[in-house]
């Protein structure tokens, strides 16, 4: 595979050998069975991810975490004991075509029967964006592949961010944008009737999801957006240098900081937000 790496693509540690399609499928529930496997079912059971009857669009970038995902969704049809319907759906916002032929050469691999379909959002974003583009692009995709999902008859559709985007997104609301907010596990889309977002990789942590990629010998997508690295820099990834930073210091701080949006008293903090309707301690503050 390592004729076709460039820009877009994204090789963790140093390269394996690509592994069987068994194999890597055994691992998920044999050598990965703690850091990943226990975790994904306890979030879709914790949080009732996946119900009778759901019809779910699995949404596959290529990245390392979606590509998981797909895997984990098939291994949990076939062992699972809830009876669900899946459809892969990989959306193309224009990618370079060796990009292209990178996905699909890892989703014939991996056996994950995929509709993948074109968008034109990069060059929409290289457009419109001039200082924000990640956040517009993020919005179109979102928006584009909620459309796929209802097209397909499905009634939720399943992103791969994991435990360390909830961590890294509550604190750059924290620091960058002044009000405490995490990403929920899942939520109901606003635009689109009847579909539901899920975060079925909401406990797994982004090293195990790269020691599997790599024991597997996939070489995974990245962003592959050349306009984000022109026009702006990535708060994200300061953000994931802080909190490594911190871990240093401060043993178990991600947990911590996971752990909060769990534990808001609200009778210690200055105000909230509840149905768009804001609210001050100053409320509530005579009432006995």
């Amino acid at each position: 595979m390592s004729d076709i790496a460039g820009p877009g693509c994204e090789r963790i540690i140093p390269e394996e050998e690509l592994k069987p399609l068994k194999e890597i499928e055994r691992s998920l529930i044999k050598a990965y069975r703690k850091p990943i496997w226990s975790k994904f079912t306890k979030a879709v059971k914790e949080y009732r991810l996946v119900e009778e009857g759901d019809k779910i669009a699995v949404a596959v970038s290529g990245g390392k975490d979606s590509l998981l995902m797909a895997k984990l969704f098939q291994e949990l049809k076939r062992h699972g004991e809830v009876n669900f319907d899946l459809e892969f759906i990989a959306m193309d916002p224009g990618y370079h075509p060796q990009i292209k032929e990178l996905l699909k050469s890892n989703l014939e691999h991996l056996d994950i029967p995929t509709h993948i379909y074109d968008s034109g959002i990069f060059e929409v974003v290289d457009k419109m964006s001039n200082e924000y583009p990640c956040y517009l692009c993020a919005r179109m995709r979102r928006g584009s592949l909620y459309a796929k999902a209802q097209e397909l008859g499905c009634n939720k559709l399943a992103l791969g961010h994991h435990f360390n985007d909830v961590i890294e997104t509550s604190l750059l609301n924290i620091l960058c944008a002044g009000n405490f907010r995490t990403m929920l596990p899942k939520l109901k889309a606003k635009n689109f009737e009847n579909i539901e977002l899920i975060r079925p990789l909401y406990y797994i942590e982004e090293e195990d999801i790269k020691k599997f990629i790599n024991y597997s010998g996939i070489w995974p997508l990245n962003c592959a957006c050349m306009i984000a690295a022109k026009k702006v820099g990535n708060k994200r990834n300061e953000i994931k240098e802080l909190i490594k930073e911190l871990k240093k210091t401060f043993d178990g701080v991600d947990k911590s900081i996971f752990k909060s949006a769990s534990n808001i008293s609200l009778d210690s903090v200055l105000g909230w937000e509840k149905d768009k309707v804001k609210y001050s301690f100053l409320d509530f503050y005579d009432e006995e």
